[in-house]
């Protein structure tokens, strides 16, 4: 017999057959309560990026039509054949379709998930005990490149903060591991005040952690069996080195643009779709 396998990745999930457009819905129910039984219906055939609930264009008649984003294709797949034409929270059917078109620009941008996102992915199928993270190291490597140092003239009042994270990922019943890299830095005019310094030093040190696992996971993926079971692989690339110290030189190296990470807003994720329902029967 054969087995058939989905993969699912620690990115933001682009493509159209992902995505399902469900309308129909009556405008008797609130919006926040349709909110919640789309969640609650369409996750329990998988993990969902995204639920959102919009109402009717003015055009249309009164109601309220809902997108749901899957990190996988077979999952939003069997969650179209088995929820369109059904009732679900209502009496009257709704209508379940996958998406039909998409910008293709967008998929030439693909970025990975933000951190929370990756964490609720990895619980979601690996348990909280499924998996684990450490701080391998974490340095202030402003001054490699000259900054962090004030001196005279209007070009030195600028002060600069920058530090570097390596975190490293652990999937202990697969026996998989894998390291990130975070980079986080800002900067500001004049020299601030002790407390401030710190507030800024603590926000930076947690923003290149939250990168550094976020590129950890990037590495990372699922997958699922039809069998129930879960395998993890995790892609290493053969010339990457992550020592446990020297991280300033390493930094200068791989330095991470801070756009890498940017996560994608909602809203700027549904702009890059758009849907075809005049083929819909």
């Amino acid at each position: 017999m054969d087995i058939e396998a989905d993969i699912i990745e620690f990115k933001v999930p682009y493509e159209n057959n992902k995505t399902l457009f469900i309308w129909d819905i009556l405008p008797t129910f609130s919006e926040a309560f349709i909110y919640e039984s789309v969640s609650k219906i369409f996750s329990d055939f998988g993990a969902l990026y995204l639920v959102k609930v919009c109402e009717n264009a003015a055009v249309a008649e009164p109601g309220y039509y809902a997108i749901v984003k899957y990190y996988s294709s077979a999952q939003a797949y069997r969650a179209q054949r088995a929820t369109n034409g059904k009732g679900l929270f209502q009496e009257s059917p709704v209508k379940v379709r996958l998406c039909t078109r998409q910008n293709p620009a967008f998929t030439n941008n693909v970025k990975p998930l933000s951190s929370s996102k990756c964490q609720e992915l990895a619980n979601r199928y690996l348990g909280f005990n499924g998996w684990s993270s450490k701080v391998v190291t974490l340095q202030d490597i402003s001054s490699s490149d000259g900054a962090g140092d004030l001196g005279t003239g209007a070009e030195a009042e600028e002060l600069t903060l920058k530090y570097g994270c390596i975190v490293e990922l652990t999937f202990p019943h697969h026996e998989a591991n894998c390291r990130g890299v975070g980079v986080a830095e800002e900067s500001f005019q004049n020299d601030p005040g002790h407390l401030e310094m710190c507030m800024k030093r603590g926000k930076l040190q947690k923003w290149a952690k939250d990168k550094a696992l976020v590129d950890a996971f990037r590495k990372v993926m699922l997958i699922l069996l039809s069998s129930g079971k879960i395998a993890v692989e995790c892609r290493l690339d053969p010339d990457e080195i992550l020592p446990d110290e020297d991280l300033e030189g390493l930094i200068k190296v791989n330095d991470i643009s801070w756009s890498q990470f940017e996560t994608v807003e909602e809203e700027d994720f549904l702009s890059e779709l758009s849907f075809n329902v005049s083929h819909f029967p």
